[in-house]
């Protein structure tokens, strides 16, 4: 009788959660790493798998954990992330001017992290990806989100699939504009 009480409330709680989920016209999906990769070797044997659009993003904002400690292991593995389109000159440029100095932009993405305790996520780290209703609406693009407990709003992430694999790679990393300053740095604080 027990089991049969168990299996009737998850599959009411799997209901709810496929019911929310339409309400927003959107999936989310979580991550978890014990680590980051540190170079594109590390990426390779994690196995990521291509065709799932979510967890491409994900993985590049883990391959952006590396910047602070070794910009070159950081291109090499958003080149892997992007497949048969490497980074351009302007496109490594811009993380420059986004990352130097502020890698706690990237950490940000993790749960637990916030400008209080210096956006210090929680352990093991977890990164929450998520879609909306017009994530999908042109054929074989799409336009993620990432969670930053520095902003107000979720930050998109742009995707490509290639027609002849449906592998999805990283076309255009749009999350990184500013957010909130870790509160020992913030003048105003």
């Amino acid at each position: 009788m027990k089991r049969l009480a168990f299996i009737a409330l998850a599959a009411i709680l799997i209901a709810v959660f496929v019911i929310a989920t339409a309400s927003t016209g959107g999936t989310k999906y979580s991550f978890t790493f014990d680590s980051f990769p540190e170079n594109v070797e590390d990426m390779e044997s994690m196995d990521v798998d291509r065709t799932d659009p979510y967890e491409v993003a994900a993985m590049t904002v883990a391959a952006l954990t590396r910047f602070e400690t070794s910009e070159g292991d950081c291109f090499a593995m958003l080149n892997w992330l992007k497949g048969p389109d490497p980074l351009t000159g302007l496109e490594k440029t811009q993380l420059r001017d986004r990352l130097r100095g502020k890698g706690y932009k990237v950490m940000s993405f993790f749960k637990g992290a916030t400008p209080e305790n210096g956006y210090t996520p929680v352990q093991p780290y977890k990164v929450s990806v998520s879609s909306n209703s017009g994530s999908f609406q042109e054929s074989g693009w799409c336009r993620l989100y990432l969670k930053s407990g520095g902003a107000d709003s979720a930050r998109p992430i742009k995707l490509r699939q290639k027609k002849s694999t449906k592998e999805w790679y990283l076309n255009e990393i749009l999350f990184l504009a500013d957010i909130r300053k870790p509160v020992e740095e913030d003048p105003w604080n």
